[in-house]
């Protein structure tokens, strides 16, 4: 059988490299506990990934998956279950850390930005997962992401857009205290309240405001500001991402997970990211 025509979206033999003792690792742990999920069990593992990666970056539903894939109800339980079982987590951290080392850094970030958007959400999202940001007049959900000074995705909360910055923030700033503790500085917006500096601080993180000073007039780049608004915008090169198509919220983030999985294994590799007008 003739191997089928690869995708702009597919990952390359470099990048499946970097990834697949992760996936092998975890199919090898499911069996030894006696678990597996597919019949039959061997689906490749690749294939699959691919198959995600494809509608994190194409945007399609999973029932339009191309036919040359896994079929997507196949795909959507493989992509469930590595939600579940944090290998999108486990994956982001494994790549996070190769690049910084590849760019010279500590492998661990000693400081971080915190920032949110607020997304759109489709039909198919249940009310009660929504929210309404006054702010920016969006009714949908709230991305509140975590990101090192290079850009790279540390920790991701998605939430009702209602939901206030610095509500949203204690969580992130709990989880970033209990799973790094080498961060000992951040950088927030002025939408964070003053006593989430005070939270932070009895967790032993320094938090700074980044404010636009209030003689400036148009356009001006903001310290610190500019490397999580560029995360944001790496993250919207992804259709999927355009809009949130998610029915749970864990599943939104896991998006952002494969996003941000695609962007730092090319990154790896040296390879570019087709736009949307090369695709």
């Amino acid at each position: 059988m003739a191997e089928r025509r690869r995708y702009p979206s597919d990952l390359s033999d470099a990048r499946w490299e970097l990834v697949e003792p992760v996936l092998t690792a975890w199919r090898a742990e499911r069996r030894g506990r006696g678990l597996d999920i597919g019949r039959p069990p061997n689906h490749d593992l690749r294939s699959l990934l691919d198959a995600v990666l494809y509608v994190n970056r194409t945007g399609i539903p999973w029932r339009y998956l191309p036919h040359d894939y896994p079929h997507w109800n196949t795909v959507y339980a493989y992509f469930a279950r590595w939600q579940e079982e944090g290998v999108f987590d486990q994956l982001n951290s494994l790549l996070r850390r190769q690049v910084r080392r590849k760019e010279g850094r500590e492998e661990e970030p000693s400081a971080c930005v915190i920032d949110s958007q607020s997304i759109k959400t489709s039909t198919n999202v249940p009310a009660a997962g929504q929210g309404i940001d006054a702010g920016k007049k969006i009714v949908g959900r709230e991305w509140s992401i975590v990101i090192d000074t290079v850009g790279l995705l540390l920790e991701v909360l998605v939430t009702a857009a209602g939901v206030q910055d610095s509500i949203a923030g204690q969580a992130l700033i709990d989880k970033v205290a209990a799973k790094r503790p080498a961060v000992r500085k951040t950088w927030v917006d002025g939408g964070y309240r003053q006593h989430l500096v005070e939270h932070a601080a009895t967790l032993g993180i320094d938090m700074h405001f980044v404010r636009r000073a209030p003689a400036t007039r148009g356009f001006a780049v903001l310290p610190r500001r500019r490397t999580v608004e560029r995360t944001l915008g790496w993250l919207m090169n992804h259709r999927r991402l355009a809009r949130d198509y998610e029915a749970k919220p864990h599943r939104s983030e896991a998006m952002i997970y494969v996003a941000m999985i695609n962007l730092m294994t090319r990154r790896l590799t040296h390879e570019s990211t087709p736009t949307w007008r090369g695709t």
